[in-house]
This record gives C-alpha cells, sequence and structure tokens, in this order.
C-alpha cells in the first residue's frame, strides 16, 4: 500500500480559524475514566473560551492550542468528539504551542482521549508535544497507548497519513417508517459484498435500533454510514436535530428492547455530538473476517468409489451429478 506524504508547506495552510465550546465533552457508555477530577457541587467556575485553530491536512484535522494544558485539556476532548462525527481521516492534537509544566492530571485527562480511538475504530488519533515527559506518560497510560504520540507535527500528520484508508459505506434517508428496513437492506449488502455475512442477522437489529431512535427523536434526515476495520463494525447513524444538552454522560434514548439489544449485541456504543448540531449515536461489533482456507487441494486421481457432488432443482429433486459430462459408473 502506497504511503501518503506530506511537506513541511503542507503545515501552513489554515482553512478555517473557530473557537472551541467549552461545555464539558459527552462522555458515553464505554468510557470509565475513573481519574478524571469530578466538578465542584458548588457554582461551577468559568473558565475563559480557549482559541482552536483549526486546519485540514488532507483530511487530516489539527486541532492547534495555546495556554496551559489543564485549561484546555477538556475543551481538547470535546473537540475530538466533534471532529469524530466528521468522519476525518484522522485527527491531530497540536501542543507545540501549550505552555510547559504540565501537572499529571492534565496529562492523565488528555490520555483518555485514546478511549476514542479504542471505541471508535479506524478514525486514529495523534498528539504531537515536544514535551518528553507528556509524551512519556501518555505511552504508559493503558488508554493512551491507542494514541499516535510523536514529537511534531508534522511527523504525527505523517503517521496518520500512513495507517490503512478504510472502506466506508454511506446512505442518506429520510424520516420515514421505512427507514429501519432500508437500513437493514443496506447493511445487509454491505456486509455480503465485504465477505461478512456471519455478522448481519447482528448488525441488522442494531441498524434497526439506532435507525428508529434517530427517525422517532430527532424527525429529520439520516445520515447511516458503516465502517470495517480490523475486525470491527462501526455503525454510525448521524440525526440534524438539536444538538446534546449539557448532561455530562448522555445516553441512548432508545425505546423498548432496543437499548438492551444494542447493549447486548456491541461491544461499544455511544452517542457523540456533531458539529453545527445534531448527533452521532454509534455502536462497535465484533465482526472478524473468516480466514481462507489452507487446506491444499490434492492432484492424485479420484477414487473410483467417490461420487460427485449433488444439487437439488427447483422442484425439490436431486440425486443428479453435479456436472452432466461426468463420467460415472452405474451402481
Amino acid at each position: 500500500m502506497m504511503q501518503q506524504l506530506i511537506s513541511p508547506q503542507d503545515l501552513s495552510e489554515d482553512l478555517q480559524v473557530g473557537v472551541c465550546p467549552t461545555q464539558p465533552p459527552a462522555r458515553f457508555a464505554a468510557d470509565v475514566p475513573a481519574e478524571i477530577p469530578a466538578e465542584s457541587v458548588g457554582r461551577p467556575a468559568r473558565r475563559p473560551q480557549v482559541q482552536f485553530r483549526k486546519r485540514a491536512l488532507r483530511q487530516v484535522l489539527v486541532l492547534e492550542v495555546v495556554g496551559p494544558l489543564g485549561d484546555v485539556v477538556e475543551d481538547l476532548d470535546h473537540a475530538i468528539q466533534l471532529a469524530l462525527a466528521d468522519g476525518p481521516r484522522g485527527v491531530v492534537c497540536d501542543l507545540s504551542a501549550v505552555l510547559e509544566g504540565s501537572t499529571p492530571a492534565a496529562v492523565e485527562v488528555l490520555a483518555t482521549a485514546g478511549r476514542h480511538v479504542r471505541d471508535w475504530p479506524g478514525t486514529p488519533v495523534a498528539v504531537a508535544c515536544p514535551d518528553p515527559r507528556v509524551r512519556e506518560a501518555l505511552r504508559a497510560h493503558p488508554l493512551g497507548g491507542h494514541l499516535i504520540v510523536t514529537v511534531s507535527l508534522f511527523s504525527a500528520v505523517s503517521a496518520v497519513l500512513a495507517t490503512p484508508t478504510l472502506a466506508i459505506q454511506s446512505l442518506h434517508l429520510a424520516p420515514h417508517p421505512t427507514a429501519p428496513r432500508a437500513s437493514r437492506d443496506f447493511v445487509t449488502r454491505t456486509l455480503l459484498d465485504w465477505r461478512l455475512g456471519r455478522v448481519i442477522p447482528f448488525a441488522s437489529l442494531v441498524v434497526s435500533e439506532l435507525v428508529a431512535s434517530s427517525s422517532i427523536n430527532a424527525g429529520t434526515d439520516i445520515d447511516l454510514s458503516v465502517v470495517w476495520n480490523l475486525g470491527a463494525l462501526r455503525l454510525t447513524v448521524r440525526d440534524h436535530g438539536p444538538g446534546l444538552s449539557d448532561q455530562p454522560h448522555p445516553v441512548l434514548d432508545l425505546h423498548g428492547r432496543g437499548l438492551s439489544v444494542v447493549a447486548g449485541l456491541s461491544r461499544a456504543f455511544g452517542v457523540l455530538p456533531a458539529d453545527g448540531g445534531g448527533k452521532v449515536v454509534w455502536a462497535v461489533l465484533e465482526a472478524p473476517r473468516p480466514r481462507p482456507s489452507t487446506r491444499r487441494i490434492r492432484s492424485e486421481r479420484v477414487i473410483p468409489t467417490q461420487e460427485s457432488p449433488v444439487f437439488t432443482d427447483g422442484r425439490g429433486l436431486s440425486g443428479l451429478p453435479f456436472c452432466a459430462g461426468a463420467n460415472r459408473q452405474p451402481t
């Protein structure tokens, strides 16, 4: 596979400059960052807005932050989630302008961003940090090990582009009662093309519940995408309704047995905020691709007693040799 290379000149192309919202990051079902310090019970302290400069480099979204890491790390986590919902080639967090002297608590929160890679497979997240102590702490953390940690922005973007490109199939649906059925048919055709027929019964149930929930709750058009990467199948359904509220732990709003179905068949699931409004509900299923048979085909002469395969025609008749011209001794 050819790797995409970038030049240092590409890193100077600023495509968008904006202010990242300062609301707490939305966390989801498979997220268990126990070490994140809890907020005060009293009146929450107001934090100044942190400037995020966004740059798109060959479908890789670069988030450049400025200031002490402790002041920006939660906003950075939220910005990563917004970026993942848009389906980029990858996300790079550029900490080159972050002041030194990062506290262990801030590095701990930054390391938990590795859960996005663990639970949202196929989209790499890299951290470009010149501080060797921060890089060492990220690599030693169980969740930080899912991140690509490099010294410079150039090496981080290059590492993201060196990862395999995913095959993504998408479908646009209207908020109609037939949307769940259309999503099941779409997933079935896609998985058959990808030789993942074993997962079709489970993926069809999960995607039907996700689409039905979005149709009922949001009432807007739906964008469905299916991604497979390294034995994991990711199903995402994005609506264009109201954004997520400020609740610290948003959950899937599924009705009836929907939540139990998704939780029982998925290895991870949850909700992501979408940039510009709306939300993305997602689920990841185990989907190992069957290995090709390694059994060698024997070239020896067929034993006379071995019979040819038989088939059954449309009327249920069987017993005829598979090849009409095969030599077969009468019994």
